[in-house]
């Protein structure tokens, strides 16, 4: 009988899937990161609005979105950390605001931003 394996696994970009050598709190690498921010600075999307990409870009940083299926389905936590919404690259997301809103909202906005980043 065999001791059960405890080495511990190596942290993993959650875009490029690239080791991490030192571990991120938003889940991402150096260079997956940058890229986010860069798609969100220099080419937004035209259905999300300023402050919501702001808001998507803070989700992002704090950790707040964990890919779910193959980098195109995510859970994201809300603001004050109590629910999680599955939220899609196409900006579709169940939360209160996504469901009953003309546009789209900021945790969309932060699966569309992480989606398109070039890995």
């Amino acid at each position: 009988m065999s001791a059960p394996d405890t080495t511990p696994h190596p942290t993993r970009c959650l875009k490029c899937r690239r080791i991490l050598r030192k571990p991120s709190p938003d889940g991402l690498g150096p260079k997956c990161r940058r890229m986010v921010r860069r798609a969100a600075r220099l080419n937004p999307p035209a259905a999300f609005k300023p402050y919501q990409l702001n808001k998507a870009v803070e989700l992002l940083e704090m950790g707040g979105l964990v890919p779910l299926r193959s980098n195109r389905v995510f859970l994201a936590v809300s603001d004050d950390g109590s629910e999680v919404y599955r939220t899609a690259a196409t900006g579709q997301c169940n939360c209160p605001a996504g469901l009953r809103a003309n546009s789209p909202c900021y945790h969309g906005a932060a699966a569309h931003l992480l989606a398109t980043a070039r890995a």
